[in-house]
């Protein structure tokens, strides 16, 4: 059988973490945060602890990642620690949701940063069906699919080109957050007042005791899309040149290099505008937080410049997405855990062909199933499942093979792990909860694998 072979580098790996992390939502989530926590700090702090944990759950994975430097990531490692049937329900959570519902919202992001410099045709209705809105915002989900199309095809053609792309704009990316940063906090146009004011929108305020701690988990789940991705680079182990050195370190230094960069952000979209601003502006269709911070700074200039950053940031995670995350299904079929056809290697380009086709064809659907929020929030809560087990992973290999190579120990060993999972089981609870429609679909998408299970290990017999 044909098999993935090494071509990317160190420098190469950390900028896809960078390019597959930073996507839309730092640009955009600001505004449902703003509502539930009511103030410009909470945010901020949001953020921060949001990036520590995610932070925490990338050195478990580093650690995993050194054992087991394989495609599929967690996948893999998950068969050796919890066996085949877990690691089935994951690589099926990835397929079903967790990452095609993230190429379908970072797509979606695309289209409708390209509608707001480029108006599309309005086309669609309301119409729901079984809850879905199928028919809504039509010429927008069309372009969020041919982008899902162009790109598949594009790594079709090969991971060298597909990977030179992916650095090329995320150079672009950092160079115009560095430079609209830098011109926010130098206009003159902010005041430090609004870091410290809270909201007197009418019908909120700042919540406190347990409400603080229940606000602050759902607002987690908008600053955890933004973070959502860190662990995608562990999937295409086989091709990473020195994988057991090299993938942790990515992971590390490229998770870190977000978290600065979206606190910065964030610190300048509250210094520009009031928390009230951000409260309004979430219920507002259509509208993106950042843009109508740099029209605050330089007015439709600004604007453009920012809807274009947009636009560069979300086909470079789309772009790195689909990248890497084909490599689950080409890993299950290659087990015998997919269907077969994703095991396929082309013989020219070196790429797992069939599985790119197959994530292409599953995510487009879910674009046309609902809304931006609907699939961010629904892939958060079903990630966290199996990230929280990552963790656990390494606390339950240590105990059972301390043999085991490990070119990379997880600092603060067993807090960090411990802590991270600690923080997966009470967002899994709080989602519930709180959102049980993201829940319900999050949860019956994974029990669909359980008859696919049956029926393939049947047919293996």
């Amino acid at each position: 059988m044909e098999t993935l072979k090494p071509k990317i580098g160190l420098r190469a790996a950390t900028f896809l973490v960078v390019s597959v992390i930073i996507g839309s939502g730092v640009f955009k989530k600001i505004a449902p945060m703003a509502q539930e926590l009511g103030s410009p700090w909470l945010i901020v702090l949001c953020w921060i602890l949001a990036g520590f944990i995610s932070l925490a759950g990338a050195l478990s994975t580093a650690e995993m990642v050194s054992m087991f430097p394989n495609s599929g990531g967690e996948y893999y490692y998950f068969q050796k620690v919890y066996g085949r049937f877990f690691s089935f329900l994951y690589g099926w959570s990835s397929f079903t949701v967790i990452k095609t519902a993230a190429i379908s919202a970072l797509a979606y992001i695309f289209a409708e940063s390209f509608n707001s410099l480029f108006p599309l045709p309005v086309i669609g209705s309301g119409v729901k069906f079984l809850g879905l809105s199928l028919f809504q915002n039509i010429s927008v989900k069309l372009l969020a699919s041919l982008l899902i199309i162009l790109l598949t095809l594009l790594n079709y053609r090969g991971v060298q080109f597909a990977e030179k792309l992916s650095s090329l704009l995320t150079y672009a990316m950092l160079v115009g957050i560095v430079v609209f940063v830098v011109i926010g906090f130098s206009s003159g146009k902010g005041s430090a007042h609004n870091l410290t004011t809270t909201t007197t929108f009418p019908g909120t305020s700042v919540p406190h005791g347990w409400n603080l701690l229940k606000a602050l988990f759902i607002a987690s789940l908008g600053a955890f899309w933004g973070y959502e991705g860190w662990n995608n680079i562990a999937y295409i182990g086989e091709e990473v040149k020195n994988p057991k050195k090299n993938l942790p370190l990515a992971l590390g230094v490229g998770t870190i290099i977000v978290i600065v960069t979206y606190v910065l952000l964030n610190i300048l979209f509250v210094y520009i505008l009031p928390i009230n601003y951000f409260i309004a502006l979430n219920t507002s269709a259509n509208k993106i937080a950042a843009v109508e911070v740099a029209g605050q700074i330089s007015g439709s200039l600004g604007m453009i410049l920012i809807a274009s950053l947009i636009i560069v940031t979300t086909l470079n995670s789309t772009n790195s997405s689909i990248l890497m995350s084909a490599r689950i299904l080409y890993a299950m079929a290659r087990d015998k855990m997919f269907f077969k056809k994703a095991a396929s290697v082309h013989p020219k380009y070196n790429t797992p062909d069939w599985a790119l086709f197959i994530q292409a064809f599953w995510a487009i659907m879910l674009v046309f199933s609902g809304t931006f929020d609907q699939l961010t929030d629904m892939l958060v809560f079903a990630s966290f499942l199996f990230y929280g087990s990552t963790a656990l992973g390494v606390i339950l290999m240590r105990i059972k093979h301390p043999e085991l190579e490990r070119k990379y120990k997880v600092i603060g060993y067993p807090f960090v792990p411990a802590i991270f999972c600690l923080f997966c089981i009470c967002l899994f609870v709080s989602t519930i909860i709180n959102q049980p429609y993201e829940a319900i679909w999050g949860l019956s998408l994974i029990a669909t694998g359980l008859p696919v299970y049956y029926w393939l290990n049947k047919n293996a017999k």
